[in-house]
Parts: C-alpha cells; structure tokens; sequence
C-alpha cells in the first residue's frame, strides 16, 4: 500500500505546486486577452470604420507582439535555472542584458508601428479606414517599451517563483484600461474624442503603469530589491546574444502558432460569410481554451528550471512527466464543455441557424484537438525548461505551416483528396497538425532527458 501511494503523493504534490504557479499566470493571461476585448467592443460603439481600424491596427500589432513576448520569455528559465543553483549574482546581470535587448527590440518594433501607414497602403486597405488604423498603430508605439519593460519584469517575478504579483497588477491594469478608453475614446473631461485610436494611448498608457507598478513592487520587496543591482546594468554582448540565442526560437514558435489561424481565417473568407463566421466562432473559443495549457507550460518551464538549477535531474524528469499529465487532464474539461454544451457555448455568439450549424460541427473538431494541443504545448514548456528551444520552433513549424495548413487547403478548398470540405477541411487539418506536434515535442522531450542522463553518466 505504502509503494502505491508514494507515486500518488508526489503526483499531488507537485500538481499543486504547479498548479500554485500556473493559476496566476492563467488569470494574468487572461486579464491581457480582456484588455483587447474591451477594445474591440468600446471602439465598435464608435463606428464601423473605428472597428474596423482596431481589427487591422490588431493584424499588424499581434504578430509582433508575440515575437517580442517570445523573445523576453526567455528570461524566465534563465532565472528559474540560477535561483535553483541560488546564483543570485548571475540573476541581477542576466535581468539587465534582457532590459537592453528588450529595448532595442522595441526600437525596432517602434519603427515598424510608425510605418503602419504605407504598409496599409500597399496591402490595398479602404482609403477612409488608414488614417485611423494608422494613427492607432502609432499610438500603440508610444507603448512599446513600457509593454517591453513589463514582460521583461514579469520574466523574472516567473522565475522567481511569484506569478501572483503581475497577475494583480494585470488585473489592476484592466480595471484601468476601462476608463481610460471612455475618456479617451469619447473625448470626456476636455479630452478630444480619438475613437479608436484612444484605445491605442489607452493601451500604451496602461503597460506604462502596470511597469511601474511591477518594479515599485519588486523595488519595495524584501528579498528582490537585494537581487537586482544597478552595478550590474552595464552591456554585456556575450550574455545578450546567449538570450536572443535561446528566445527568438520561443519567438517565432509562438508567432508561428498564433499567426495560421490568422491566415486560416483569410483563406476561409474564400468560401462566404457565414462560414467566416462561423470559423472565428470556434478559433475564439479554442484561443479563449488555449490560455490553460499555455499557462500551465509557463509553470512547467519555471518547475524545471529550478529543478535543474539545482542539480536535480530527477526532479526536473518526474516536473516535466507530471506537468504535462496535468495540462491532458486539463483539457478533458474543455473537451467535455464542447461536446455537453455546443448550443449554449454558440448562443453567446450568434442566434443565426446557419452560422450555429457550421460552428457547432466545428466545436466537435475544435474537442478533438485539444488533448493533442494541451500534450505538444506542455511538453514544449519542458523544453524551455531544459533551455532547448531552436529544434522545438522547428517542429512547430514542420506540423504547422508544413502539414495543417497545406492538408487544410487541400481538403478544404479542393477536391484532389475528397470532395472540398469547407471549412471543417482546416480543422481535420489543425487536428493533424497538433497531433503531428504533439507527438514530436514528446519524443524531442525523450531525446533531450536522455542525453542529459548520458552526459551526467559519463561525469560531463
């Protein structure tokens, strides 16, 4: 008796420590998705036109914030791997090389932002929608740094073990952000009335505070302010590219993730409205879904970072098995929320019979994946974990763009196959794709515990 439950009290342990971690994060991620939400709906009280310029502004804004986000990511196993071997010197210096990176990728970002103009122009967008979309873009680039600065600071509170601290100060930003857009958005208070580009100095000005929250916070905190030295500010090239090295991989993993459903939608717009509809119905839950086991891979990477900093090889093993059961035990729930309750899900969305037809059979494809997605995005976490970051990205973009989108085309646009699905094409080529993913980012996991155990058999 005593054999059986040892197994099933580390299980319970560290699926509560995990969870402990994740579910701050979760809520952090969440209160930034409501952020965009907020955005989209205060702005579309305004006009179509201002909607419409959210929605292009949003095209171009995304994609690169999620490189950045990727890239700064990095940080947190970093300092997750030197506060489990309790090298606090080595924190102070690697925060700073990150605050430079983050920096210059922001100048860079700025420079894109405050280009949106002529870029909306050569997409061939509605004349009377660019001036907004792009006044819009450019307010967003007054926010660069302070978003920057925040997921930099927010790296490494993860790697410290305190996820709580930013998801307060997210939710404290939300709760800002809604105001600030009424002000701005309708002119109040002597404010010109901006529409939707309000929004965008309302976002901007928001990450600006959560930043200064966030490092008020770490200032004023007993054991952080001693970690994080100003002698240690000074450039070091050798260090910022070792972080580049290890988060631009991240970067383009999740652009790469976030940017197929995008052009999925636009390659969906060839078949008619309704199933446009229909189709960002289901992405927009799956994305809403997404938000836990992305999460969770958060916890999984800052579990195994400590471990390994710690010399604990073992403990990082059994973090990675155990993080990555938990997020497939997690996604049961949504697979049971989408098979139980299609109808009730759809009704908050549309009440147009056809359009709930069409996303109803997609929600049963959308159930599908969601074991495979909560296994690839788990196990790639552990990889974070064990600072292996290029060959993941690679995997991503093999099942992504080298096997669910072109199956998604096939199947769903033509009839080389069977005959053209539709949209129910790209699913069953999403489906594939993460389950391709999933079974790849396990055996690359395999692959890396087992060298590691074979360089510490051989003393290496």
């Amino acid at each position: 008796m005593q054999t059986t439950m040892r197994p099933l009290n580390r299980f319970t342990r560290e699926s509560g420590a995990l969870m402990n971690l994740s579910v701050p994060i979760i809520l952090t991620q969440l209160a930034t998705q409501a952020m965009g939400f907020v955005d989209t709906t205060m702005a579309g009280q305004v006009s179509a036109a201002d909607l419409a310029a959210i929605a292009l502004g949003a095209s171009l804004w995304i994609p690169v914030l999620l490189l950045l986000r990727g890239v700064i990511m990095a940080l947190t196993p970093v300092v997750a791997f030197h506060r489990g071997a309790r090298d606090f010197d080595s924190i102070s210096i690697e925060f700073f090389q990150m605050v430079w990176l983050a920096l210059t990728s922001s100048a860079l970002l700025i420079a894109y932002l405050v280009s949106a103009k002529p870029i909306l122009e050569w997409i061939g967008v509605a004349s009377e929608i660019i001036p907004i979309a792009s006044d819009y873009a450019y307010a967003l680039a007054f926010g660069v740094p302070g978003i920057a600065l925040f997921y930099t600071l927010n790296g490494f509170c993860e790697g410290m073990n305190n996820t709580k601290a930013p998801m307060i100060i997210s939710v404290i930003g939300l709760l800002v952000n809604i105001p600030v857009n009424y002000v701005l958005i309708y002119g109040k208070f002597g404010f010109p009335e901006l529409g939707a580009v309000g929004c965008g100095w309302a976002t901007s000005l928001v990450y600006w505070l959560m930043s200064a929250l966030l490092y008020s916070y770490i200032r004023g905190h007993h054991h952080f302010k001693t970690i994080i030295r100003f002698s240690d500010v000074k450039l070091r090239l050798a260090e910022i590219f070792n972080l580049l090295k290890l988060g631009l991989p991240i970067g383009m993993n999740i652009a790469v993730c976030g940017s197929i459903f995008a052009v999925i939608a636009l390659l969906i717009g060839r078949i008619g409205a309704e199933n446009v509809a229909a189709a960002q119905i289901a992405l927009n839950i799956s994305s809403m879904t997404y938000v836990i086991p992305m999460s969770i891979s958060f916890g999984i990477t800052i579990r195994v970072g400590h471990a390994l900093g710690a010399k604990d090889d073992a403990g990082a093993v059994e973090r990675s098995k155990i993080g990555i059961v938990v997020a497939a035990m997690l996604s049961l729930c949504s697979v049971a929320m989408f098979l139980l309750f299609p109808d009730w899900i759809i009704r908050l969305y549309t009440t147009d019979p056809a359009v709930s037809a069409t996303a109803a059979t997609l929600l049963v494809f959308t159930a599908m994946y969601q074991f495979s997605d909560a296994l690839q995005t788990s196990a790639n976490g552990a990889l974070r974990g064990y600072k292996d970051t290029k060959v993941p990205m690679i995997l991503a973009i093999a099942s992504y763009w080298g096997l669910a989108l072109p199956l998604g085309v096939v199947l769903g646009l033509t009839d080389h196959i069977v005959p053209a699905m539709g949209e129910k094409g790209f699913w069953v080529g999403i489906l594939s794709g993460l389950t391709f993913a999933a079974l790849l980012m396990l055996l690359r996991l395999r692959t890396v515990i087992k060298r590691r155990d074979a360089l510490l058999v051989n003393g290496v």
